[in-house]
């Protein structure tokens, strides 16, 4: 996509901290990091969302995540890492490019989990739930 920021830098157009690349992806660090070592896991073909990747695409991108996954936990020396895919505009995908988050962690850091993302103060009983679900599954 000419517009899009990740394929830009995919394509030499803008400057990144690149820190592994391969034919499939690139992963580089974060411009605007939340913990020191925040990198960014890119497929170098453009999907808005994680669905509309093919099996193989997803499959080979998804390998360059844990290879990186594990150079980054042990350059950044971490206790483990947390790793998030914001899938969608209402979810907080900032940048309509498909793209893993690796955030550093260490024990007492202070930050919370993915279960700390969202709170619903009221939900629906689970078997109501599970019956919406299974019509489409």
């Amino acid at each position: 996509m000419a517009d899009c920021i990740f394929c830009k830098i995919i394509a030499g157009q803008i400057p990144a901290k690149k820190l592994y690349e391969d034919e499939h992806a690139v992963a580089l660090l974060d411009a605007f990091p939340l913990v020191e070592g925040h990198t960014l896991v890119i497929p170098k073909v453009h999907y808005v969302l994680l669905q509309d990747m093919p099996q193989a695409h997803m499959q080979a991108w998804f390998s360059a995540v844990q290879v990186v996954c594990g150079k980054l936990q042990t350059a950044m020396k971490a206790d483990a890492l947390t790793i998030g895919l914001n899938n969608g505009k209402a979810a907080g995908q900032a940048v309509p490019h498909v793209h893993m988050h690796l955030l550093p962690r260490y024990a007492n850091d202070g930050g919370g989990t993915l279960h700390s993302i969202v709170r619903q103060a009221k939900q629906r009983p689970l078997d109501e739930v599970f019956q919406q679900l299974k019509k489409t599954f």
